[in-house]
């Protein structure tokens, strides 16, 4: 009679494995947000243009994911997609070009021989829309290149 059991044992055993559990669908990934940051260019204020550059290299944009650091400047990404007027159209097409959901990027503009307006500005490609922008008037590139830090900070924090 053992035998007997055992058989009808294994029987009722082996007839539960067969129940598999469904499946469960994965979690939906939400897509990495990329930044790319354009270094600044300025052959009228080259240092102010490095310290700038160094600056926004080396930002944490909350909300972005990774980061991309370009080795060519928002003038020459803009002529890349034959759009070189400053809106938002195409800072879209430049981060569209890049694969990038932001762009982070600063603009040096003469005022005069020797004073510089620096320009930082944060943009959303996907929204199509300036989140941040900060600007500062320096009376000498050198006073833009000690300041570039902490205008850069105020757009990015």
């Amino acid at each position: 009679m053992s035998g007997r059991l055992a058989i009808i044992a294994g029987m009722t055993m082996s007839g539960c494995g067969h129940a598999r559990p469904e499946p469960v669908a994965p979690a939906p990934t939400k897509p990495a947000v990329q930044l790319a940051v354009l270094p600044a260019e300025s052959d009228s204020f080259p240092t102010a243009a490095r310290a700038v550059s160094s600056s926004l290299a080396t930002a944490k944009v909350k909300g972005t994911d990774e980061t991309k650091v370009s080795k060519v400047s928002l003038e020459v990404a803009q002529l890349a997609v034959e759009c070189v007027e400053p809106t938002g159209a195409c800072y879209e097409a430049v981060g569209r070009s890049m694969s990038a959901n932001r762009l982070l990027f600063a603009r040096i503009d003469g005022a005069t021989k020797r004073k510089l307006k620096v320009t930082v500005t944060l943009y959303d490609v996907d929204a199509n829309a300036l989140l941040k922008t900060a600007a500062k008037l320096f009376a000498t590139e050198t006073e833009a290149a000690r300041g570039a830090a902490a205008l850069v900070d105020e757009v990015t924090q």
